[in-house]
């Protein structure tokens, strides 16, 4: 347990990281491919990050979700950390207006819309570590490129990376009740767009393996 914590927790800075590095590039295309480091730091060095394991709740049991809570909770200690990074170094106030634009955007949102967008990032993150697994080389890291470029993009809702720019809200003296739910919110929705995804590619894979038995 305190491996699995303590795997979650550095995940989480490494997305934090890749958030900082978003927050201060201009360019948004840029911004994104920048922010992908994050996933790719979090697959290379096999940490435990909550939206790229949880598609593949189906099919490890009831500790899996024990785990999952877990994952979830190291993570958001993660994101805290990087965020109190930033708030006590000479960059906090270059980032602030950047941040606190984004955060009341997204709070002004409504639950169905961030429902819907965080599914649509669940699917996202669920191809690219899928990609990662099964590719080798350039290709591997090209195909987790993409899919999280696309998310950042599209701004689809990650909740592990909600959680940086909200802590990062909150240590600039800002806050609502409405974060804590935005992010359980976030979260859910990951979690049924990585499902879907998986499922969706299980049973094809299935019937592949039954066409070439046939």
């Amino acid at each position: 347990m305190r491996k699995l914590f303590i795997s979650s927790v550095l995940a989480g800075l490494c997305i934090g990281f890749g958030g900082i590095v978003y927050l201060s590039v201009n360019n948004a295309v840029v911004g994104a491919f920048l922010f992908s480091l994050g996933l790719l730091s979090v697959l290379t060095f096999g940490f435990d990050l909550y939206t790229g394991k949880v598609g593949y709740v189906l099919w490890r049991g009831l500790a899996y979700v024990a785990d999952l809570n877990i994952m979830w909770a190291g993570n958001i200690v993660g994101t805290l950390t990087a965020a109190l990074i930033v708030r006590y170094s000479r960059i906090a106030e270059d980032l602030r207006p950047r941040v606190e634009t984004m955060v009341s955007a997204k709070l002004g949102d409504s639950g169905l819309s961030v429902f819907l967008l965080s599914v649509a990032c669940g699917v996202c993150v669920y191809i690219a570590v899928r990609a990662y697994r099964e590719t080798e080389g350039t290709q591997r890291v090209i195909m987790v490129i993409l899919p999280v470029m696309a998310f950042v993009l599209a701004g689809f809702e990650h909740s592990i990376a909600d959680s940086f720019y909200f802590w990062l809200y909150v240590c600039y003296g800002r806050g609502s009740a409405r974060l804590i739910a935005y992010l359980y919110l976030a979260g859910i929705g990951n979690a049924v767009g990585a499902v879907i995804i998986a499922i969706a590619d299980k049973y094809i894979r299935k019937e592949e393996v039954n066409g070439k038995n046939n």
